[in-house]
């Protein structure tokens, strides 16, 4: 008998209306000749263009004058090719060419998907059974390009959501990257990556032991402007590169809504997209908090799982994962040390679920065999959905299976709180399944989360539907803990 899942009727949908003012570049020579064209025009007719502009997009976009003035200072060597003074320029035709070299881009216009829901960090002003909580998702739009987005509501005591007001506009962070880095750990994860040796050992040979960012970008773009450069060292070198931008901090700027915060590909190592971010309340041996997610960072051909961490969701850092164990997609940090080490569930062969336990929270290796697909609806390939979540019977462990006609279900397994390799039980059928009403979206007969969280002595279960929007279900513990226990 399966166990009883209230499914709650509140829809995320994508909404096309929620766009962030992107830097567009139409290439080097294209855009010479763009520039080259507005700087034929007179100032009045600079000033009327610009003023079209910003009436037909101010609206849309906080400041967004900043905007072009960021993206025409990217291009500043091609206009400076030109031997066009940059400095003697108005501001007001440089506004205008930023304008040409951005454009809007709709975050969520193709799905809102794959949430997780972490507890906020305040909780004042509530309630006796109400809980602030923000929810996760990745948000895809033209290109399948997928960011994460942020709704923040509050759980009542009859496990009812109600969410906030959405912002007005969309706020992208600034970028700070990280500006040194320890040779050994860098090769270390270049081996990983399984980058051409005889490469590597050319741009990073004559590097001392602890080199600056800066010397490493330059030393790869002077490289990688070579006409003549091959295809496999240009690969190879343009590997090298992404990695190193892989290191970053975000800062959002705190007159911004937590819903108009988008972490949007930064680095070339996500320039296809950031996804399945599975956010985690992390607490500390010292009783500290962080919220923490680790992320699948894609380019294209080339995966790479990295880490994000916050304290009170406007700076957050990323990281790049190390270790054979920080291979594939689905890595779920625990939330809380067991044994005085970090713990991540993991799939390392795309097929089963591993454990790995480690003194950093960005370096695994040894991964152990934790569970293989067992039941007809999971023998295809089975995986975390997200963070495990303790209760007094043990790790609460929410899993996808894949079965026939590659259909997504939600199951759960339970293991020891001391020692989580040993399995308490697991589900023989799915806790959740595609209704009839959820098996259309743009990829059918999928249901998925990345991240549940108890409350009331409930379940609450976010999920995606079939890759299109997501809503929630809330499981009674009791019943599902009850059900583990007898599932052996």
């Amino acid at each position: 008998m399966r166990v009883s899942v209230v499914r709650k009727s509140i829809k995320f949908t994508p909404d096309s209306r929620r766009v962030v003012a992107r830097y567009f570049m139409n290439g080097h020579e294209r855009t010479q000749q763009m520039v080259l064209r507005i700087m034929m025009l007179d100032e009045k007719q600079v000033s009327q263009t610009l003023e079209q502009t910003l009436r037909e997009f101010a609206r849309r976009h906080r400041n967004i004058s900043a905007v072009f003035f960021k993206h025409c200072e990217r291009i500043r060597p091609i206009i400076e090719e030109l031997q066009i003074d940059y400095e003697a320029m108005s501001s007001d035709r440089k506004m205008l060419i930023g304008s040409y070299c951005t454009m809007e881009y709709a975050i969520e216009s193709a799905a809102i998907f794959n949430p997780s829901i972490v507890e906020d960090f305040d909780q004042t002003g509530l309630e006796a059974g109400e809980k602030r909580v923000v929810i996760s998702f990745r948000a895809t739009g033209e290109g399948h390009i997928s960011s994460i987005v942020f709704r923040r509501g509050i759980l009542d005591r009859n496990n009812d959501l109600h969410i906030m007001k959405i912002g007005n506009h969309i706020d992208k962070a600034e970028i700070e990257h990280k500006t040194l880095f320890n040779k050994e750990r860098f090769l270390t994860k270049l081996a990983e990556m399984h980058t051409t040796d005889k490469y590597i050992e050319q741009i990073m040979h004559d590097l001392p032991d602890e080199f600056e960012f800066a010397v490493l970008k330059n030393t790869l773009t002077e490289a990688l402007s070579d006409p003549s450069i091959r295809e496999e060292r240009k690969t190879a070198l343009q590997e090298i590169l992404w990695l190193a931008n892989s290191f970053y901090d975000l800062q959002f700027k705190h007159d911004s809504d937590i819903t108009e915060r988008v972490i949007f590909p930064i680095s070339e190592s996500e320039s296809r997209g950031i996804e399945d971010a599975r956010f985690v309340r992390f607490v500390d041996d010292d009783d500290s908090v962080r919220i923490m997610a680790t992320y699948t960072a894609y380019n294209g051909h080339t995966i790479l799982p990295k880490l994000i961490s916050t304290e009170d969701f406007y700076s957050f850092r990323v990281m790049p994962l190390h270790g054979e164990g920080a291979q594939n997609k689905n890595l779920a940090l625990f939330p809380r040390k067991i044994k005085g080490k970090y713990a991540m569930l993991a799939r390392i062969d795309g097929v089963n679920n591993y454990i790995m336990y480690s003194d950093r929270a960005t370096q695994w290796n040894t991964p152990v065999l934790l569970q293989e697909p067992r039941f007809t609806w999971e023998l295809t390939q089975i995986g975390n959905c997200g963070s495990p979540l303790w209760t007094e019977e043990g790790w609460l462990v929410i899993t996808h299976g894949v079965g026939t006609m590659r259909r997504y279900c939600i199951g759960a397994s339970l293991f020891d709180l001391e020692d989580p390799s040993k399995e308490i039980g697991r589900l023989t059928e799915p806790l959740l399944a595609p209704l009839e009403d959820e098996r259309e979206g743009y990829v059918p007969n999928v249901v998925y989360s990345c991240g549940a969280i108890i409350h009331n002595n409930s379940l609450i279960l976010p999920y995606a539907v079939s890759d299109y929007c997501s809503t929630y279900g809330v499981v009674d513990l009791a019943e599902l803990l009850d059900a583990l226990r007898k599932s052996k």
